[in-house]
């Protein structure tokens, strides 16, 4: 992944966040501490340096209720955030009310184009969506993302079948990949903060 400098809030060895101190957060020095074990983004911050979330224009895929998306915001310049459960997606419009640079979609990442008109070009794509076909899902909405922007997939191995290898799954997902134009792949477990998920990093260099 492009972008190892430190570019986020760190103290004593702690991850932290400046914006809105939001209900259960825990506070380190009166801000908001980003917890890996509550946050793949943060836990990838930890075991293998930032992503250049800082000013950036971010597409979310499984935002979920917004806890990793109000982390981001207090960050980033927009996030683009999709989450097509009901029961989340409401928690994650109030967290939208009180946030600017959050761009809630009630919609189905498999089907991009019913939100592509209103996302303008990311910089960073992150995908948390744990289906057995959450790679083709990113790929679908690879079309959102810059020429040179990063990817973060992060994928959830029981979700891709339980009668492949871990390393079958990787191999697969990144041949996929691959072709859609991602480069400069690295792998990182996760294990120590998400049990069963990797990340997978790369840069888009969509081909001609």
């Amino acid at each position: 992944m492009q972008g190892r400098q430190t570019t986020l809030i760190w103290q004593d060895g702690i991850l932290l966040s400046p914006g809105k101190i939001l209900p259960g957060d825990r506070v380190h020095n009166g801000m908001r501490i980003w917890l890996p074990e509550k946050s793949k983004v943060a836990a990838l911050c930890h075991l293998n340096g930032e992503p250049l979330i800082r000013d950036a224009r971010i597409l979310y895929l499984g935002a979920a209720s917004g806890t990793t998306v109000s982390f981001l915001s207090d960050y980033a310049e927009v996030i683009y955030a999709v989450e097509f459960s009901p029961r989340p997606v409401r928690s994650l419009v109030r967290l939208a009310r009180q946030r600017s640079n959050i761009i809630p979609f009630f919609m189905d990442a498999r089907i991009p184009e019913r939100y592509l008109p209103f996302v303008e070009p990311v910089d960073i794509l992150i995908q948390d969506i744990a289906q057995r076909d959450q790679v083709e899902i990113v790929v679908k909405n690879l079309c959102m993302l810059k020429k040179g922007g990063n990817l973060i997939l992060f994928l959830k191995m029981l979700s891709m079948g339980v009668l492949k290898e871990y390393e079958e799954i990787i191999d697969l997902s990144i041949i996929l990949l691959k072709k859609a134009g991602i480069t400069n792949m690295q792998v990182i477990q996760l294990e120590k903060y998400h049990a069963g998920h990797v990340a997978i990093t790369g840069v888009y260099y969509p081909k001609q």
